[in-house]
């Protein structure tokens, strides 16, 4: 009977060491499995590259997005990289903000040919579509409105690119011969792939041919204008005032107007000999030169209507004159009147009207 005691108090002794042995197990296998299975956010990663444009001309940009896996939680910082920078160059490095998922970068033709951007980030990155550059667009053609025409009227002209125009436009450079004046340069926007432009033409006295020259990207176009004598008269004229066009001004007590009226641009058959001008508002006056231009013509308050109360008004915005013109040429013709009803003639603090 001590035996079986013994025995039975052995076995109870085994149980509860072999039920402690598989309780501290547990928990061991709790603990490794729980350091080995992280309950933090994996690291962000490259998800996408896109570009706005897949084919620009060298010297234009095309605008690129690198996308993310997820929000940058403190920001990225990508790397980004052009499979052949003497193609396309790329903006780098670029920088998403804290909480965003994408950010915007710039890339540059260079040459002709083609190129992809690679945006790298914890190991991962992303390639965009494939970019092409086609060649940097050059003058390819100068276009005139008219072939012929007559001195003293105006031709428009069209340059022409090969494609379109980079960032910043495309400024053509221009050249004329006599008898006609063109601007310096006439500039084709950003995209686009042709601008216009005025040709000035001055009155001859027989039939001149005359080039216009336009020049960009290393190409040049010319077109060639013939200038005729004109068959009738024609007046044509311009109002420059003391600091912009179309306006005149009281001046010396209400005694001359503060302007220049110009008819350089009229033409004839023969030489102009006669300008004959009339110019009013209340009043009309009237003036004839042998010249083209009128300069400080002649008047008195009378041109103007009275102030109608007082304190009299300083006519700050100014009222509407009438200008005319005729001329006459050593041949005898005589032109149509030419009317600019649009004058602005300012009273300046003449005439009983106060100061501005």
């Amino acid at each position: 009977m001590f035996q079986l005691d013994n025995k039975l108090n052995s076995f109870s002794g085994f149980a509860r060491f072999a039920m402690l042995a598989t309780t501290i197990a547990a928990a061991l296998v709790s603990i490794q499995c729980t350091h080995s299975s992280p309950s933090g956010p994996t690291s962000v990663g490259v998800s996408s590259v896109s570009l706005t444009a897949t084919s620009i001309p060298a010297g234009a940009t095309s605008v690129g997005t690198v996308t993310l896996t997820a929000a940058a939680s403190a920001g990225a910082t990508i790397s980004l990289t052009s499979s052949n920078a003497t193609v396309a160059s790329v903006q780098t490095p670029v920088t998403i903000q804290a909480g965003a998922t994408s950010a915007t970068f710039t890339v540059t033709g260079m040459a002709a040919g083609t190129a992809t951007i690679t945006a790298s980030l914890n190991n991962t990155s992303g390639q965009s579509p494939t970019l092409t550059v086609t060649p940097a667009a050059a003058l390819s053609a100068l276009m005139l409105s008219t072939s012929t025409v007559i001195g003293g009227d105006t031709v428009i002209g069209t340059a022409v690119l090969s494609g379109a125009a980079p960032t910043g436009g495309a400024p053509v450079q221009l050249l004329a011969s006599d008898p006609l004046t063109v601007p310096p340069s006439v500039t084709v926007p950003a995209g686009a792939t042709s601008a216009t432009f005025s040709i000035l033409t001055a009155p001859v006295s027989g039939t001149v041919s005359a080039t216009v020259t336009a020049v960009y990207g290393g190409a040049s176009a010319s077109a060639t204008i013939s200038v005729v004598q004109p068959t009738v008269a024609t007046a044509r004229f311009g109002v420059s005032g003391p600091s912009e066009t179309e306006t005149c001004e009281m001046a010396n007590n209400g005694t001359t107007l503060n302007c220049t009226f110009n008819g350089q641009t009229s033409s004839a058959p023969g030489n102009i000999i006669r300008y004959d001008w009339t110019y009013g508002v209340a009043t009309i006056f009237s003036s004839s030169t042998s010249s083209p231009a009128l300069s400080m013509p002649t008047v008195s308050c009378s041109i103007m209507p009275p102030p109608p109360s007082s304190p009299a008004p300083s006519g700050s915005d100014g009222m509407t004159m009438t200008v005319t013109l005729k001329v006459t040429d050593s041949q005898g013709n005589v032109s149509d009147v030419k009317t600019d009803a649009g004058v602005r003639l300012f009273p300046h603090g003449t005439c009983g009207y106060a100061p501005l």
